[in-house]
Formats: C-alpha cells, structure tokens, sequence
C-alpha cells in the first residue's frame, strides 16, 4: 500500500456539524496533515475555498446556504476560481444510488458514506492524490471523469452520448504529497 506524507497537504472540511468537522480533523492530524481548515456551512466553505487553497476538500452535503452539491458546481466552474480542480470529497449520510449519482454528476471527485472510517477517509485521499482522473469538459459538464475505468473500445448502453468532450489533464498531488511505496 502507498503511503502518503500528509503533511505537505492542506484541507478544507466543510460541514455543519462541528463533531463531524473535529473526527475529521482528528483522523486528518493523526494521518499527519498539518494544514486543515474547516467551514461550517457551503458559502464559508467557498470563501475559505479562495482563502486558503486547499489542496482537497472534504464537503458534507446537508448544509444550510447552500450544500455541498451547489459548492461543488460553484467551485468546478471553469475562470470562476483559481482551481476548479481540486478533488473534493462529498461526504454523507445517504448514499442511494441517486444520490451517488447526483454527486458524481455534479463533479464529484470520491464519495464517502457516514458513518466514517479512518481507513475509508485514507482510501479516498490516497484515491485522489495517487489515481487522479482527467476532467472533462462537455457543454453541461465540467469535472473529474466520471468513468472510472476508460475503455474506448466500450460500445454499450452506457457509452457517453452527445457532443464532443474535451479532455484534461489535471495535476496531480503526488509530486507534492511525495507518495512512497
């Protein structure tokens, strides 16, 4: 298993609940991160988004002013932010397939059910920093591809319909979080 050096990376916790927001904290600090900011609703978390520019958000998805879906089309707006590509980490409670698929669609780059574990939330940080997706941009759609595993050769009932898609290459965390074996 790769091992990540947490410590050259910044988070931002966005969630109403401020026991969810310290286990977060707490699991991120005992991983080793030392810059881990939090919000505790959607328009504090864009504000910290600008602030601070952390390298991967955590974002509930129940949250007064807006929710952790609105941030996410705020944030993924390409020009609107200094980064559109920041994974981010939707966190929640429900997690029915419409949902998931509500996040992913939303540009959703890991989804993470409550209740939390420290190896889930290592799961997906290491997901995001070691196996980073490219970004699409479509004429409705701006963020991580939502195919996890990319077959051109695919041609059934799922395969993308519409326009043309733009690939891009986003960049990777790894170099900065000096991932080691």
């Amino acid at each position: 298993m790769l091992r990540i050096d947490f410590n050259r990376l910044r988070f931002l916790i966005v969630d109403d609940n401020t026991h969810m927001r310290r286990i977060l904290r707490t699991l991120l600090h005992g991983f080793g991160a030392r810059e881990v900011y939090e919000a505790e609703d959607g328009a504090t978390g864009l504000e910290a988004f600008t602030h601070f520019a952390p390298d991967i958000i955590i974002a509930d998805w129940a949250m007064p002013i807006f929710d952790g879906l609105e941030l996410t089309q705020m944030i993924r707006q390409p020009g609107a932010n200094a980064n559109p590509y920041v994974p981010i980490i939707m966190l929640t409670g429900h997690s029915e397939k419409k949902r998931v698929t509500s996040a992913r669609d939303a540009g959703i780059t890991e989804f993470m059910a409550k209740p939390i574990s420290a190896k889930a939330l290592y799961q997906r940080v290491l997901n995001v920093v070691a196996n980073p997706r490219p970004f699409i941009k479509t004429k409705t759609y701006f963020g991580p591809d939502r195919r996890r595993n990319a077959s051109s050769n695919y041609v059934g009932p799922e395969r993308r319909k519409g326009g043309k898609a733009d690939t891009i290459k986003a960049s990777t965390l790894i170099d900065k979080a000096k991932v080691a074996s």
